[in-house]
């Protein structure tokens, strides 16, 4: 027999601790939980750097776990919410470290993903599983919780806070000046080989400066492979066309420079979905990982897609052929993306972003 589900939640918990644009996917999802029941209380448990991007969101209350803790961590965050039952988990972390997780929350009914999609055996420790959905986009797994527990409007909506000090953090960096803002580097992971090439970068910011007067704002982490990035894209430009400012932001600070800018340009990464959920425009690099799956939701027909180059190229295989969403491991992939596919598709959203204006622009008298 199947664990129903409730017609009228009051308590609603949400699993998913990672990763940035991962969160920033999942957050339509808790805003049309709200919609559909605006005196539920929604407790999200999240990881640590992502809650310090979703701090302060509307209705959410926030429980986060430091997945550097542990097991030990994980007991901490047991007892603080020991006196707390769910009426749904909605366990969105397919990881066995969340599922293990979710074994110390109490919940009326534990929702999952369906077989398929489910990773670490998932299914194991849900009641209730999704209905199939082959080849969805990240962002419409995550809706499909709110659409098994029978929620009606999908619609989009991320409405994420920017505090006044993350503005003005951004402002200190970049002046008044419009500008595209450019993230080059993945999270430098392991076999990871999400970055493209330092020459492209630079070739792309000259384009930016030569032809549009834009400058370029570089952001990123503060690892070694990140500040390595770029100050050889630093190196290769023009000094007057770029800001470094890599390591130099808060997250809530990279939100607040993303939100100004005129353009973002990002592999598969965070800061893609992060300009997704402020609107703004971005040029998203993918060739080790399935745009179809995971770009930037509401600007996939600006992506630069070399992924099906790369799965013949590299995989031997056609993409048909293989598992939805499978990654192409391998250092010489992203070199697949061409510079003029690049600028294509910059100038592409920059005119589009100019003809809005000009559309926008009241009648003279």
């Amino acid at each position: 027999m199947k664990h129903p589900l409730p017609a009228q939640p009051r308590h609603i918990a949400v699993l998913r601790l990672s990763a940035l644009g991962d969160v920033c996917n999942l957050v339509p999802t808790v805003r049309a939980l709200q919609r559909q029941w605006p005196d539920a209380r929604i407790t999200w448990i999240i990881g640590k750097a992502e809650h310090s991007l979703l701090a302060d969101l509307s209705g959410v209350e926030f429980v986060v776990y430091d997945k550097t803790s542990g097991l030990a961590g994980m007991r901490r965050l047991w007892r603080e919410l020991g006196d707390t039952r769910f009426d749904v988990l909605l366990h969105m972390q397919q990881a066995l470290r969340a599922s293990v997780l979710s074994l110390g929350l109490k919940a009326d009914v534990r929702v999952g993903y369906d077989k398929a999609r489910a990773k670490d055996a998932q299914h194991w420790f849900t009641h209730r599983q999704l209905a199939p959905h082959p080849r969805a986009h990240v962002l419409e797994s995550f809706l499909d919780f709110a659409r098994l527990l029978g929620v009606e409007d999908l619609s989009l909506e991320w409405d994420l806070p920017v505090p006044g000090e993350a503005v003005e953090e951004a402002r200190t960096l970049t002046g008044e000046a419009p500008y595209v803002l450019m993230s080059p580097c993945a999270n430098p992971r392991l076999r990871n080989f999400r970055n493209w090439s330092a020459e492209g970068y630079a070739a792309v910011i000259e384009h930016a400066w030569a032809q549009y007067g834009l400058k370029t704002v570089l952001t990123g982490g503060g690892s070694t492979q990140e500040r390595e990035m770029g100050e050889r894209i630093a190196a290769l430009s023009r000094p007057e066309a770029v800001i470094d400012a890599i390591g130099a932001t808060s997250l809530k600070g990279l939100l607040a420079l993303i939100a100004s800018a005129r353009v973002a340009i990002a592999p598969d990464s965070g800061p893609v979905h992060m300009a997704n959920a402020m609107g703004t425009p971005v040029v998203g690099l993918f060739a080790t990982t399935n745009p179809d799956r995971a770009a930037p939701y509401r600007w996939r027909d600006f992506v630069v897609n070399r992924y099906p180059d790369a799965v013949r190229t590299y995989l031997h295989r056609e993409p048909d052929e293989i598992t939805w969403g499978q990654r192409v491991r391998h250092p010489d992939a992203m070199s697949l993306i061409r510079i003029d596919d690049v600028v294509q598709r910059l100038d592409a959203l920059l005119t589009r972003s100019d003809d809005r204006k000009e559309e926008e622009r009241p009648d003279e008298a």
